[in-house]
């Protein structure tokens, strides 16, 4: 067994034509790789066929819009009827907790209607995701008819 393990290779596991299998290639002969025409070279170029700055932009300009004139009101009522956190009948700030009270630099802004700059940057990001998920089914060739 041990002088099995150690003796050279045989030169058969090495020869192509003993092989059934060569991992994902097909194993092709030596006259294969001769190729008597060259082959035409051609200039494949990948293009979006949308361009992803306006449609970032474009996307992004519409889901402020939207956040800002159409849903800030509907926003701001459900945010209010589902009020501060509590426990045991008591904000956290009213129960002790000094840290539990918001930042008022932060929710501040000159806006008549209050958009402050969380509205800004989660409307923001809504409308990236929105233009990304179009680039994206846009340029693969997704078919949404496919399901149906």
């Amino acid at each position: 067994m041990a002088s099995a393990l150690l003796s050279a290779p045989s030169l058969a596991a090495h020869n192509p034509a003993s092989r059934s299998f060569s991992g994902l290639r097909p194993i092709k002969s030596a006259n294969s790789f001769v190729s008597l025409k060259p082959t035409p070279r051609r200039c494949t170029a990948i293009k979006a066929e949308l361009n992803p700055s306006v449609v970032i932009s474009l996307s992004t300009g519409l889901s402020l819009f939207l956040g800002r004139f159409v849903f800030f009101n509907f926003q701001r009522e459900n945010v209010a009827k589902q009020g501060l956190p509590t426990q045991n009948g008591k904000t956290h700030f009213e129960a002790g907790d000094s840290r539990a009270q918001e930042v008022a630099g932060l929710l501040k802004s000159n806006d008549p209607v209050g958009f402050n700059l969380v509205d800004v940057l989660a409307w923001g990001s809504i409308g990236h995701i929105v233009a990304y998920y179009i680039l994206a089914t846009a340029s693969n060739g997704y078919d949404p008819s496919f399901f149906n």
